[in-house]
């Protein structure tokens, strides 16, 4: 220390890196890991792995996982494992597995099988859970003018249709949801066509529309969207891909999709554009490709169903759910936690003598 100019050096602590959070989305079509650190107001994605497996495919026959199915998926969670271990500690872990496994009757012989060979227990979800987690991971997108959000996630063995409601206080009310029996990957099995008809795809279209005509009815999503009251977001691998589609991109790109708006008209031209170009053409296609092919064609069927049935002027693109919706709660949950472990500071007032 120089005492001339009384100078006395700073010694910096070792700062505490942020804790990592891990998350996986074990849908029917594709396993999906996301691992982040929090934010002031929401996390920093630091790892990202997903693979399609198709886990559901072939269970519209039997209602079974199939061997083939399980091997993959087993495969793909032991990847998303050695991820996790790399950016070991994890504050914060959720694993959930949806439509594919709910349905399946050999679903508890898959679960021991990917706790036993890669080490993570799988959680399987209601339906009801994975509206709201997807309700939770789309909410930063939601415009602040706007207090009610429609959410749609077209999965592949359901698709989950939910309003919400952001009250004054800034928390989340979901007012009412509704599950289709049908994913894009259900639907492209029961129609094996490479090129869906046109019976197929108004079948589709039809049974849609007569099962939201009571979801509408109970909770007025008409008169809201035609108010401009209620914002529509869509979120699904079809509606990402709708995005980067509409935008002319050379390969799909996230942070050029997330969060764009698409108006109603737009998104239907996008639509007929796929439905044109054919299986062949959306197989050569740098944002679908063969693996997707079958699959957006079905997803298009669900969303034009929407298109139809409500007067929808924009279309919010989501790329972000489950897995964020999954993030954002452990990450509050340990906020909340910390707060309440926080000694309270009495008031001055309300100390001895205070009075």
């Amino acid at each position: 220390v120089s005492k001339k100019n009384n100078y006395v050096p700073v010694v910096k602590k070792d700062t505490i890196p942020a804790p990592n959070y891990a998350a996986i989305d074990l849908g029917t079509n594709s396993c999906r890991l996301v691992i982040a650190t929090p934010t002031p107001t929401s996390f920093h994605v630091v790892e990202t792995f997903s693979k399609i497996t198709r886990l559901g495919e072939g269970i519209i026959n039997d209602n079974e996982l199939s061997k083939a199915a399980m091997r993959r998926t087993v495969a793909a969670l032991k990847v998303c494992r050695g991820v996790i271990n790399e950016y070991a500690p994890i504050a914060g872990s959720r694993f959930v597995a949806t439509a594919a496994c709910r349905r399946a009757k050999n679903c508890a012989q898959f679960v021991e099988m990917v706790k036993k060979e890669a080490g993570i227990n799988l959680e399987i979800i209601s339906s009801k859970e994975e509206a709201r987690l997807a309700v939770v991971g789309c909410v930063p997108l939601l415009n602040r003018n706007i207090k009610r959000m429609l959410v749609f996630d077209i999965g592949g063995g359901s698709t989950e249709i939910s309003l919400a409601r952001i009250t004054d206080s800034g928390k989340t009310f979901i007012e009412g949801f509704v599950s289709l029996p049908y994913g894009v990957v259900t639907i492209s099995e029961a129609f094996p066509k490479q090129d869906m008809t046109t019976l197929a795809y108004n079948t589709i279209i039809e049974r849609t529309q007569s099962i939201l005509k009571e979801f509408d009815d109970k909770f007025g999503i008409y008169e809201g969207i035609q108010n401009q009251e209620i914002q529509v977001i869509g979120t699904s691998g079809t509606v990402t891909v709708l995005g980067a589609v509409h935008l002319c991109l050379p390969r799909y790109n996230r942070s050029a999709v997330d969060g764009i708006s698409i108006s109603g008209s737009d998104v239907e031209k996008v639509i007929n554009k796929i439905k044109t170009i054919g299986d062949e053409g959306r197989r050569k296609h740098p944002c679908i490709g063969p693996l997707k092919s079958d699959l957006t064609i079905a997803g298009c069927a669900i969303i034009e169903s929407l298109l139809t049935f409500w007067p929808i002027s924009e279309v919010t693109v989501a790329d972000r759910g489950i897995r964020e919706g999954m993030l954002l709660d452990m990450m509050h949950n340990e906020r909340q936690q910390r707060a309440n472990r926080k000694p309270k500071r009495r008031h001055r007032l309300y100390q001895r003598g205070g009075y």
